[in-house]
């Protein structure tokens, strides 16, 4: 009966204080990986999202698209292959969003608006501000490139 007791005792304490595991054994966590991108001789940097949808854009670099105006807030082109796609729906699309539409058309959205359309997250602008400009043209020479952030 003793036995029985110090084994439940020892059951029940294990539960009581776990083992922590030692951060040491823990994989660093990924950094994030930006990328350049030029449109009208002014360069913006992109932070690209840790999924198969970037993972995929970056093997298609370097790559130069002519994109098209839509909707007073984007502008989008097809690219050479497609790419994974896990949809989601945002809600909001922000200012500097890269998303995904379909299996290969890339948009990039220079306006802040609300949406119920689905798209693949690819990346963001980190510094946005001066996409608004992107609005008068209708369609701009973006180009892609693997150079991170000076």
């Amino acid at each position: 009966m003793k036995k029985i007791l110090f084994l439940l005792f020892v059951i029940i304490t294990s539960f009581l204080f776990p083992a922590r595991a030692s951060n040491s054994l823990q994989p660093d966590k990924e950094e994030a990986v930006t990328i350049k991108m030029t449109i009208n001789q002014q360069t913006f940097y992109v932070e690209l999202k840790n999924n198969p949808a970037a993972k995929a854009f970056i093997e298609q670099l370097p790559l130069t698209l002519t994109m098209e105006e839509l909707n007073g807030n984007e502008k989008f082109a097809d690219l050479p292959r497609p790419l994974p796609t896990r949809q989601v729906k945002p809600g909001t699309i922000n200012q500097g969003d890269l998303m995904l539409y379909g299996h290969r058309t890339l948009v990039l959205f220079y306006e802040t608006f609300q949406t119920n359309y689905g798209y693949t997250p690819v990346g963001r602008i980190i510094a946005p501000e001066n996409l608004g400009k992107l609005a008068d043209e209708k369609e701009v020479i973006a180009t892609f490139t693997a150079e991170k952030k000076g």
